[in-house]
């Protein structure tokens, strides 16, 4: 009664997908303060193409490595933005 189906994720493997989804949509709210459109353009397909080249990785000790890069990368971001501004 309580079975999967084939190829349904584990609550690890669906958590860890969250995790991924947020972090882009954090990605692409930051990109959208970028003032200059030539780079808002470049950053957002710079993101597409990272997340779309590192969908198919299963390896759980490397998702979590691209997530705190990715996170890194987003924070270096905002801090950049944050400067410009300032």
């Amino acid at each position: 009664a309580g079975r999967l189906p084939p190829g349904a994720l584990t609550l690890k493997q669906f958590l860890r997908r969250q995790q991924v989804l947020q972090l882009y949509r954090k990605i692409l709210r930051a990109i959208r303060d970028v003032p200059a459109e030539q780079d808002r353009r470049y950053l957002k397909d710079w993101a597409r193409e990272e997340f779309r080249r590192n969908k198919d990785a299963t390896e759980e000790d490397a998702i979590r490595m691209m997530i705190t890069q990715g996170n890194i990368q987003l924070q270096e971001l905002q801090r950049t933005l944050k400067l410009a501004k300032s």
